[in-house]
């Protein structure tokens, strides 16, 4: 049985996973697919906060092959994603059993071992059972999607409202296709001329170059009135300064923190314009939402490029990950289960 752990920034480490124990109200899972992600490489490369060791893998989908007495709605062999979030069972929220409302989310990879090894056992609560109608490529995609569906739940938009997305990654391809689902019009700013004719072809009407046309471009867009709604897609190394410069007065900017760089915010326009400011960092508690959502065709992953690896050096992987994650629009997938 294989771990990969992260022992420190760009030092992955394959060791051999110890034996482990199963409690009566958890599930053994034989992991089948992990999605090697922007976030995975950042973790790989120390830009994120990692309380090292961690083992590596945020987004996985596997088999339960063993459960607990007091497993509940679970059988062996169900084929199920696996919760890259849980709560922390340590505030106050969680201590009184309200995990919806816990104050301190973990995340895998970040703040507890993430998915790239052989076996996870976990909380058969931290695990959602699969249709068959979802295959595997599409389920390593539900966090992506619910959180996505968490910024526009927050956002709570009237039907045509247009929202800017800042950032032309696998994350706005999603937001872009959420927005559409639920009605709103997707603004997607980007300096990749290629992933905007890519938006393009998938039905994103509004796919924007960043250069000196794009206040013209965004006036056209929106009829002279700016946007309703921004998104900020952390890792752009566009200037996060653009958000609030398309947003019309009195209204929100959201800072999406899949997979966060640092970076600086001009606080100047946000005074002047009103402009309220909220991050989101996953997609916490909306797992079924997404299921029902990519169930039902919302989500078309045929826009992404895909690569499956059975043989592979994950540091590697990472590595090359590292080199465009503003732009990555590859399904990056390790492949565990033969």
């Amino acid at each position: 049985m294989d771990n990969w752990i992260l022992a420190g920034p760009k030092m992955l480490v394959r060791k051999p996973q110890s034996e482990l124990t199963l409690l009566p109200d958890q599930v053994k899972v034989k992991v089948s697919y992990v999605l090697a992600s922007n976030y995975d490489a950042l973790c790989y490369a120390g830009e994120l906060p990692v309380a090292y060791p961690k083992t590596a893998g945020r987004f996985a989908v596997g088999i339960v092959t063993e459960c607990g007495d007091k497993v509940y709605g679970i059988e062996k062999g169900a084929r199920v994603f696996i919760e890259g979030t849980r709560p922390c069972g340590k505030c106050m929220h969680c201590k009184r059993g309200d995990f919806e409302e816990c104050e301190h989310v973990q995340i895998a990879g970040l703040d507890f071992d993430g998915f790239l090894r052989d076996f996870v056992v976990c909380d058969y609560r931290r695990v959602a059972v699969l249709p068959d109608e979802i295959d595997d490529l599409q389920a390593l995609c539900i966090e992506h999607v619910a959180f996505a569906e968490n910024i526009y739940d927050k956002l709570n938009l009237s039907a045509g409202s247009r929202v800017a997305i800042v950032g032309g990654n696998t994350m706005a391809y999603i937001l872009a296709q959420v927005a559409m689902y639920h009605k709103l019009v997707p603004v997607v700013i980007d300096d990749n001329p290629e992933g905007l004719e890519r938006l393009r072809k998938s039905g994103v009407f509004y796919s924007i170059l960043y250069d000196d046309d794009l206040d013209a471009n965004i006036a056209e867009a929106t009829s002279g009135i700016n946007c309703d709604a921004a998104i900020y897609i952390s890792c752009s190394k566009i200037n996060p300064d653009i958000a609030s410069r398309v947003l019309a007065r009195d209204k929100t900017l959201v800072l999406e923190g899949m997979s966060s760089l640092r970076f600086k915010l001009d606080s100047i326009p946000l005074f002047r314009h009103n402009i309220r400011v909220f991050t989101v960092t996953d997609g916490y508690c909306y797992t079924e939402s997404a299921i029902n959502m990519i169930l039902h065709g919302a989500i078309d992953l045929d826009v992404l490029d895909k690569e499956i690896l059975s043989d592979f050096d994950a540091a590697a992987v990472l590595s090359a990950k590292l080199a465009d994650v503003s732009h990555d629009s590859k399904m990056t997938v390790f492949k565990l289960i033969l």
